[in-house]
């Protein structure tokens, strides 16, 4: 009995001391972080192959042979990790714990993946699902509606997609345009339970239970705050954040699919699902909308009302309401477009913080004569080097200049390798003789060329410049609401040339040369020495020039793993051709009674080179870091 409890306390501890000496040994051998659940497994297979390898004697083993079943127990466990980590990488599958939680997403992404293509099947999507249909007049409009009806995630993306006209035809993004995120009203109820979560109903004095408007986001009240201020309360849907969550995991997925095509890879549909997340995600959070709604009051003058926010939560927004009728009921007025163009555009090219989506729905005409803006949910941002590429592309337009057009384009722009910049300058000098030559009235559809000539070449543009032009183009339908007939491109030429003339004054002239003159300075001041030095060390004949072999990091990486790569094989081939001489020796003294020193330490050396060729395998098929 004593005897027995022995064995069965002692095996676990030798077991496990067995399992983390083989994960110790096969992590340094290998260069992974091998699982200790995989170690065990491929331990166990290993005591039976060096078992069934030397049978069970009774005879005490000599100490070569020890050190030959110790060598090829560790080659087949190396062998094992070395094959399962081919097949299956470290980390590929995810530890026991996470298995529930993934399950249960499993099936709501199933479920929500069976809703969508019974969608898409219902608009007549189902033939283009299985690859079978190519061309189709009514492809738009089925495409329009199935995102439609799938909900706030495909309805934001279809909107966001009908700005890219540099991405998809001219029949899906004037299609795509037409998408609506206008839903039914969620219970007062509802609202009530998620608004007194967030703020607390006593922060009211009265809230009316009937919204003003109701959106695929959230939906807005009248109120009254305790202090008298008459606001409007903005309260996200209580089930949204949630359904979106599991939306952008299934649009995420389809893109790394996509991503794998050529024509995926080539429109970077990753990086434009993973922008499209960030910005759903941002206008999901209205604590991003306050500040948003700060940022754009900070850096604009009063020509144009903006509400005051009052608090915010992630979920709930309250903010001043602004006094005003909608725009489609206002008279014509071109005035006020005038005011509005220049509002959208000084934020556009000068602040670099812009209102996003200005359709007719967001903006007011105010009791005091002015305009006021709604929803800052969406919010564009350029950096100053993008916003002066930007203003130079504008300044080539005005200038009738295809060089300057090239350049500008190309700063803006991600550019292939192999573009052919010359035909790039031709087709854009025939692309302003159509939209900008005598007699020529440039309107906005020249923006749409231009995009098909960006994408013709292979260009990407930024999605803050995509943002830039869907601000624009959807300010367009606004003004034409506004003032009928009103050409945004003549406007915004005017625009352009007011500030290039404003920064052309003696003042601007000084200011500008005062800034830059600060900026090289420092340098002007370090030059003569620096010129000293170079002259001396050149009439002394000292001048030399040093230049460092692989100064960045990653050719040094990558150096350094070829090295290494090179060496094990070397180290792993003669190990083997050495094993192979001392095997085909029979001198040498008898360790036992078939076998020689000399062919113990050949086999031994077998192991270690066939150790070393695993090692070389699984590094060249283990997946790299992207």
């Amino acid at each position: 009995m004593g005897d027995f409890l022995v064995y069965t306390i002692g095996f676990p501890i030798t077991f496990l001391l067995l399992v983390l000496g083989m994960a110790l040994a096969a992590r340094r051998i290998l260069g992974l972080r091998i699982g200790l659940i995989r170690t065990a497994l491929a331990c166990l297979l290993a005591m039976s192959v060096a078992q069934s390898a030397f049978g069970e004697t009774t005879a005490e083993p000599s100490a070569g042979l020890v050190t030959l079943q110790l060598g090829i127990s560790i080659l087949a466990v190396i062998a094992l990790l070395a094959f399962a980590e081919i097949i299956v990488p470290t980390g590929a599958i995810p530890p026991p714990t996470e298995w529930w939680g993934m399950a249960r997403r499993r099936i709501k992404r199933t479920r929500r993946y069976s809703r969508i293509t019974a969608i898409a099947f219902r608009h007549g999507l189902g033939p283009y699902l299985r690859g079978r249909e190519r061309t189709s007049t009514g492809l738009a409009r089925s495409l329009r509606l199935a995102l439609q009806d799938a909900g706030v995630t495909f309805v934001k993306l279809g909107q966001v997609l009908s700005t890219r006209a540099d991405l998809l035809p001219e029949d899906f993004v004037e299609e795509l345009s037409l998408l609506q995120d206008k839903v039914p009203a969620a219970k007062w109820e509802q609202v009530r339970a998620v608004l007194d979560a967030e703020v607390g109903l006593d922060a009211f004095r009265e809230v009316d239970p009937e919204p003003l408007a109701a959106a695929s986001i959230a939906q807005v009240h009248r109120a009254v705050l305790k202090s008298g201020a008459e606001v409007v309360v903005k309260v996200q849907r209580p089930d949204v954040r949630a359904t979106a969550e599991g939306d952008l995991d299934i649009v995420s997925r389809l893109a790394e699919t996509l991503q794998r095509t050529r024509w995926g890879s080539a429109l970077g549909v990753r990086d434009l699902a993973a922008g499209f997340a960030a910005a759903l995600r941002e206008e999901l959070d209205f604590k991003i909308e306050a500040r948003n709604i700060t940022a754009v009051a900070a850096a604009s003058d009063a020509s144009v009302g903006l509400p005051h926010v009052h608090l915010s939560t992630s979920r709930v927004l309250v903010m001043d309401r602004l006094d005003g009728v909608p725009l489609r009921g206002a008279s014509e007025d071109v005035g006020l477009a005038r005011t509005l163009l220049r509002f959208v555009l000084r934020q556009v090219m000068l602040d670099g913080v812009f209102h996003a989506d200005p359709h007719p729905g967001n903006v007011l005409l105010l009791a005091d004569g002015r305009l006021g803006l709604l929803d800052f949910g969406s919010v564009g941002r350029i950096d100053s080097a993008l916003r002066s590429a930007l203003q130079r592309l504008l300044l080539a337009i005005d200038r009738s200049d295809p060089a300057g057009l090239t350049d500008a384009l190309l700063e803006l722009t991600s550019r292939p390798e192999d573009i052919d910049e010359q035909r790039l300058e031709r087709a854009l000098g025939q692309f302003m003789a159509r939209h900008l030559g005598a007699g020529m009235r440039p309107d906005v559809e020249m923006f749409g060329d231009l995009f098909l000539i960006v994408s013709r070449f292979g260009l990407s543009i930024p999605p803050e410049i995509a943002a830039v032009f869907r601000a624009l183009a959807t300010l367009e339908g606004t003004l034409a609401v506004l003032a009928p007939g009103f050409n945004i491109v003549v406007e915004s030429r005017s625009f352009a040339a007011e500030q290039i003339s404003e920064r052309l004054t003696p003042e601007s002239v000084q200011a500008t040369m005062a800034e830059e003159l600060q900026a090289v300075l420092p340098m002007l001041r370090r030059l003569p020495r620096r010129v000293d030095r170079i002259t001396g060390a050149l009439e002394q004949g000292r001048l030399s020039m040093s230049m460092r072999l692989f100064a960045d990091e990653r050719d040094r990486s990558f150096i350094t793993g070829l090295l290494h790569q090179v060496m094990l094989t070397v180290l792993g081939a003669t190990a083997g051709v050495m094993a192979v001489l001392l095997l085909g020796s029979s001198s040498g003294p008898q360790v036992a009674a078939d076998i020689g020193l000399y062919q113990v330490f050949g086999y031994n050396l077998l192991i270690i080179s066939v150790l070393l060729g695993l090692r070389v395998v699984v590094t060249v098929f283990r997946p790299r870091s992207s």
